[in-house]
């Protein structure tokens, strides 16, 4: 199958440890397989209590800083000699945020022949009457089109009526659709926050969302604290033509699963080439431990 989404990016690549870690085993391509896989190796963490585990300070606070699949999967080796695709005793995960779920999931899908990318938005089913920053998969389903799989809800820690492989979209809320309905008066910006620093919410947390995920479905799956351009705007400085610009950003975003093929939507590349939007090399990322700092991100992957 022809697709962009195919490609790896540097942050989607399990790198040289993947073969290894099966054990001479191939993965399933089966994306319900693969998702399964995923659950066994992570654990969010938030999920500490409910796995029963304390969750050691170096890896509660570091772990989730990990930006790469292949980095992610060598910590995975480092920590247990089960084969990959068997479920890890907690002390053998690695400690997650939904961003790493979505990646290592994305990566995997794309390692055995399915198109997929990372989407950043709400999850509507974590508390009643917000909408929480969140993280998924969006796979290529033949006959279905784009599908979003939110894969930390399988394991049934999550009290959940639909299959974790086919989220509703009114379930999860890609940013481009809550920055719409912010902007056209459809939903209470307030309503949409980070549930573990409540905060941080309001339309310039959504504002983040949009060039989040609009720079990975380009290709840069970033951490979800990370900041550049226009996220870093305060309220008051920005301008009308940003909010056009973001705008645009969020018509093309909302409606990317709609697509006939499983292809770049029109308009992504041209949309990062604006400074405001573009991935630079140095960013500021906004650590929930480990504070504020300037990181240097992988080059980018080729045309």
């Amino acid at each position: 199958m022809d697709s962009d989404y195919l490609t790896q990016s540097p942050y989607s690549d399990p790198g040289p440890r993947l073969d290894a870690l099966l054990g001479g085993a191939p993965l399933p391509r089966d994306p319900a397989a693969l998702a399964a896989v995923v659950r066994g190796l992570l654990m969010h963490r938030e999920e500490r209590g409910a796995f029963g585990y304390e969750v050691p300070v170096d890896r509660l606070h570091g772990d989730a800083e990990t930006r790469y699949a292949g980095e992610i999967l060598r910590i995975v080796g480092e920590r247990g000699s089960t084969v990959l695709t068997e479920p890890r005793e907690p002390g053998a995960r690695f400690v997650a945020t939904c961003r790493d779920f979505a990646v290592l999931l994305c990566s995997l899908l794309r390692a055995t022949g399915t198109p997929a990318r990372v989407r950043a938005g709400y999850g509507a089913y974590f508390e009643t009457g917000l909408y929480d920053n969140h993280w998924v998969t969006e796979y290529w389903r033949s006959g279905r089109g784009w599908v979003l799989s939110d894969v930390q809800l399988l394991g049934g820690s999550y009290d959940v009526s639909f299959d974790p492989m086919d989220v509703p979209r009114d379930q999860f809320l890609v940013a481009g659709d809550a920055w719409r309905a912010c902007r056209e008066g459809r939903a209470d910006p307030d309503t949409f926050t980070v549930a573990t620093v409540p905060e941080i919410k309001g339309l310039a947390l959504v504002r983040a969302d949009v060039v989040a995920d609009l720079a990975a479905l380009g290709g840069v799956e970033v951490l979800p604290w990370d900041g550049w351009g226009l996220m870093e705007k305060d309220d008051a400085d920005v301008t009308d033509d940003d909010l056009a610009l973001l705008d645009t950003v969020a018509a093309l975003t909302s409606a990317a699963h709609l697509t006939a093929r499983p292809v770049r939507p029109g308009g992504v590349r041209r949309l990062l080439a604006d400074a405001r939007l573009a991935v630079p090399r140095e960013i500021v990322s906004h650590a929930t431990y480990l504070g504020t700092r300037t990181v240097t991100l992988a080059a980018p992957a080729g045309p």
